[in-house]
């Protein structure tokens, strides 16, 4: 990566005062010039060498050493959602864990099946999933016709009591599972307790665990909750979790980290019933240790349908090349393609940004097509189809979504990637093998 300090100091030396001026001497927009002296830019590209001619020096004199860590080596990577040196005892590797027995799992707010499909193939066995959407409920069924989906308005079924649901009322549930949206919270007191998120999802998914009463519970949501109101949106969860009787981790884990070729970030939370606090302990997933490109996702994926830029927006992404977004654009194009969005603070890289094969996906959205949040093929001019979309979020290609093209991007882009599921299934079965020791 370029170091700017040093560029400054070496256009001082050569008369140069501003960005611009040197922009012109370089023969290149200011756009062109933002890119070269962005952290995300790769020195092998040719205005390198025209930028060390002009400043009189070699690539070695402008650019930082490659860092150490290897979850820095692709843009978008935030450091400070990297598990730190001062929280490695609460990651544990998981890969090669496997049940001790048989484990239950109950599920909420199921949607596609990713979350769910996921802790199958970490060795939980499902005792019911509960989801309102008909699309969704269809997609669980036909690829899972044993599994007990229960199609339903979460509100209906904690009123009438969840364990009705069940094939086996009684049968004891070890873990608790599900992403609720999220909804602000309007506090009520300073007691933070149930009556404080009485009706918003979350409230609905501490009824359920309040009923079950599980071993475990896993609740994930978006990062953002971390930061919402100043934090009390988390903290009044949290509370909420130890008034019916848990003790919760939480952690913002990146799904990269768990072989799945997508930059999504999750927040995590996972509560253990006081009972069996001391007995057995919780630590997240281990990274894995590598960061899977795009190139070894996408390779022979299957045909299918998928679908397309307007012809305005695919001239403006022909420009774009491989790894690139708006600042690769001629400054024309790209003031009148962003319109007032060109003049906000931000990198907005995710506005007219083309994926590289050598690097994971930005997040996917429910929508692959809408402004702003263009996740454009590496080497075509459309947004992945569906399949692709399927394989970015770490489905297997025998997982069907047999609806409306945009409503399987929508299931898929809201589930939980799979292999990021495993791996937390696996650190959860870490933890109740513990009571067999």
């Amino acid at each position: 990566m370029i170091n700017k300090e040093k560029v400054r100091v070496l256009m001082k030396a050569q008369g140069i005062g501003t960005q611009t001026e040197l922009a012109e001497k370089m023969h290149i927009t200011k756009n062109q010039l933002s890119v070269l002296l962005s952290p995300k830019f790769d020195p092998i590209k040719a205005n390198t060498r025209l930028l060390c001619n002009l400043l009189k020096v070699e690539i070695k004199d402008i650019i930082r050493e490659k860092p150490e860590n290897m979850y820095l080596e692709f843009d978008d990577l935030e450091e400070e959602t990297k598990p730190s040196k001062s929280l490695t005892d609460r990651y544990i590797d998981i890969r090669n864990v496997v049940p001790d027995k048989k484990y239950n799992v109950v599920e909420l707010f199921a949607g596609a099946g990713g979350l769910a499909l996921g802790l199958e193939l970490a060795g939980f066995y499902s005792l019911g999933l509960v989801e309102v959407d008909k699309y969704a409920c269809k997609t669980l069924r036909e690829n899972r016709p044993n599994w007990n989906v229960i199609q339903e308005d979460i509100i209906k079924v904690t009123e009438k009591g969840i364990k009705t649901y069940l094939p086996e009322p009684n049968a004891e549930v070890d873990l608790l599972s599900g992403g609720f949206p999220c909804q602000a919270f309007s506090f009520a007191g300073n007691k933070l307790g149930l009556n404080d998120v009485r009706g918003t999802m979350f409230y609905y998914y501490a009824k359920a665990l309040e009923e079950l009463k599980p071993k475990m519970f896993l609740a994930e949501n978006v990062r953002g909750l971390v930061n919402h109101d100043d934090g009390k949106t988390l903290s009044t969860m949290i509370s909420v979790f130890s008034e019916i009787g848990y003790t919760v981790s939480w952690e913002v884990l990146r799904a990269v980290n768990y072989h799945v070729s997508q930059k999504r970030e999750r927040l995590v939370m996972v509560g253990i019933r006081n009972d069996l606090v001391g007995t057995i302990n919780y630590k997240f997933p281990e990274p894995y240790g590598y960061i899977l490109p795009l190139r070894d996702v996408l390779k022979d994926t299957p045909k299918s349908e998928g679908t397309k830029y307007p012809d305005s927006k695919r001239k403006v992404l022909e420009m774009v090349p491989p790894g690139g977004y708006w600042r690769d654009l001629p400054e024309d194009i790209a003031k009148e393609y962003m319109g007032k969005s060109y003049y906000s603070g931000g990198g907005r890289t995710g506005m007219a940004r083309r994926l590289s094969w050598d690097e994971p996906s930005l997040t996917l959205t429910c929508s692959p097509a809408q402004k702003q949040t263009e996740r454009c093929h590496p080497d075509e001019t459309r947004p992945f189809n569906v399949r692709e979309y399927a394989r970015i979020q770490s489905f297997p290609d025998s997982w069907r979504f047999n609806c409306s093209v945009n409503n399987a991007y929508k299931q898929i882009g809201n589930a939980v990637p799979v292999n990021m599921a495993e791996a937390v299934g696996r650190s959860i079965i870490r933890s109740l093998n513990l009571l067999n020791s």
